[in-house]
């Protein structure tokens, strides 16, 4: 199915469904998807999809200054942002200078927009790094990805792409100490001739035991809205979703929910 990278550094601002009016950094080249997964549903395709092109990363200087670029003419125009989000061609939290970036980010917000958020939108597989750690405190909105709590599963839906592990990634999460948002894609179908389905009770059941270890102020819970790399996807029906929903919500975390 059709896919697309995005094109620029500062993109948006477009409407997201779970943030709001969301203006987007997409701290990877526009000419690759790089990431430490390779996801199924990927909007921006494989990792391989793009194996031709020469991946060159912004620089800290270069984003800081489109940044402000943007910001400035949406502050002249009275049109405030209600997130500033990272996310983009990939895993945003690989750029080398992450943590100077999310600097550089919270000091352009305080000046041009103090009400608006700061959100990071990341798979956390580089949160073992002690500087992407303690930059994602930093924001607003750490939005972390959990697809399942069946290491199985993640593997088929996220495929990750280096060394992992489930108990490795949840320890990760739990250091957080609540200050983290969970995302999870809720998908079903047949990819490679095998069946995706995290919405099992098996999957939904060991899913919630790793929350109630991990302990978010709250889950976003979503399934497919664009085009995946891959035919045989499916949306998870929107009843469904509101079910799993209600289970989060019984364990004690708030959920949101987007169809």
């Amino acid at each position: 199915m059709s896919t697309f990278l995005f094109d620029k550094i500062i993109f948006g601002p477009v409407h997201s469904r779970r943030l709001g009016v969301s203006l987007g950094v997409n701290l990877l080249p526009i000419n690759k998807k790089i990431c430490t997964y390779d996801c199924i549903y990927c909007e921006c395709g494989f990792n391989g999809d793009h194996a031709t092109a020469i991946p060159q990363m912004p620089k800290r200087e270069e984003v800081s200054r489109e940044l402000e670029e943007v910001l400035s003419d949406m502050k002249a125009k009275d049109k405030a942002p209600n997130v500033i989000t990272f996310a983009g061609n990939g895993e945003p939290t690989i750029h080398k200078d992450f943590a100077a970036i999310i600097d550089d980010t919270i000091a352009l917000r305080n000046k041009y927009f103090p009400d608006a958020r700061i959100a990071v939108l990341s798979n956390a597989t580089m949160t073992h790094k002690p500087s992407v750690f303690e930059a994602l405190i930093k924001v607003d909105d750490n939005i972390l990805k959990l697809d399942s709590g069946l290491e199985e599963t993640i593997r088929l839906l996220d495929r990750p792409q280096a060394a992992f592990t489930l108990s490795g990634l949840v320890n990760n999460l739990r250091k957080f100490e609540g200050q983290l948002i969970i995302q999870t894609m809720f998908v079903r179908g047949l990819y490679n001739g095998k069946e995706v389905d995290n919405t099992t009770n098996e999957d939904v059941a060991a899913w919630l035991k790793l929350l109630k270890e991990i302990g978010p102020k709250s889950v976003m819970i979503y399934t497919i809205e664009r085009d995946t790399p891959v035919e045989g996807l499916d949306k998870v029906p929107l009843q469904v979703l509101k079910q799993i929903a209600q289970q989060v919500e019984e364990i004690g975390i708030p959920a949101q929910v987007s169809g």
